[in-house]
């Protein structure tokens, strides 16, 4: 009779270090490692929990004295399109989606840094070298995909074995209730395509057709104006200490 236990994770807090969307905050993370075959049951669990991936590592905030940061996932099943939603789709139906593997290109990672130049120069990830990037996408196990958004070729759409200009790409985990959009990058010179929106409403669709209730978009920061764009999603929950809580209000704020 095996009576081993199956380990538990282990989690670890980081040191403070200043906080990336609220000037004058200094940020700490709670984070464990997700390796072995427990991998993606862990990722579907901690992410539930308010937890987020970043390659083998599931973190969320453990801040002293803020607690701006709200976990958000999209009602995909209830979601209707508003006004301003249905012009975003109509002005990137010249988009073609295809899902691969979580394997980085060359290609990928120049419209990755094309978007970091433009809208992260000081962040976080401003330095990432084509390794960093190889090593963002490749280093997961759980199951990773990566959606690459192009434009079409031809007049009759895409044009057998070509390639359209590739514009926007998102690196996703799929789990047992939903889809996670770990992080999504695009052509910043396309504004007018609001292709931030666009790909958040694509893997709406996306978890619609496969029956999954849920699209986690990460945290949406009180105060940060980057991360209001997140609200407009809805209906939606928000993750706050009594559990997951409902938000439902109009689907037609324009968003980018």
């Amino acid at each position: 009779m095996n009576t081993q236990t199956t380990p538990s994770p282990q989690f670890y807090l980081t040191a403070p270090a200043v906080c990336p969307y609220l000037p004058g905050e200094m940020e700490r993370k709670v984070f464990t490692h997700l390796v072995g075959p427990r991998a993606s049951d862990m990722n579907d669990l901690l992410t539930q929990g308010g937890f987020r991936r970043s390659q083998n590592i599931a973190y969320r905030p453990a801040c002293e004295t803020c607690r701006a940061c709200v976990s958000v996932r999209v009602l995909a099943k209830e979601f209707t399109l508003g006004r301003s939603m249905r012009r975003v789709l109509a002005a990137n139906r010249d988009v073609v989606a295809t899902v691969f593997h979580a394997q980085p290109s060359t290609e990928q990672f120049s419209l990755f840094r094309r978007y970091l130049d433009d809208r992260h120069q000081s962040g976080g990830m401003s330095d990432m070298s084509a390794l960093d990037y190889a090593i963002m996408v490749e280093d997961t196990h759980v199951e990773t995909r990566i959606i690459e958004y192009r434009l079409k070729t031809g007049r009759g759409g895409l044009l057998e074995g070509a390639k359209g200009e590739l514009i926007g790409v998102a690196l996703s985990d799929m789990m047992g209730d939903g889809i996670s959009m770990v992080y999504s990058f695009f052509n910043p010179e396309l504004e007018k395509r609001s292709l931030g929106t666009f790909m958040v409403l694509d893997h709406i669709a996306r978890a619609q057709a496969l029956g999954l209730p849920h699209v986690y978009l990460g945290y949406w920061v009180r105060g940060s104006r980057k991360m209001d764009y997140k609200k407009r999603f809805l209906p939606q929950e928000h993750l706050l200490s009594q559990g997951w809580e409902r938000v439902a209000a109009s689907n037609d704020s324009d968003g980018k």
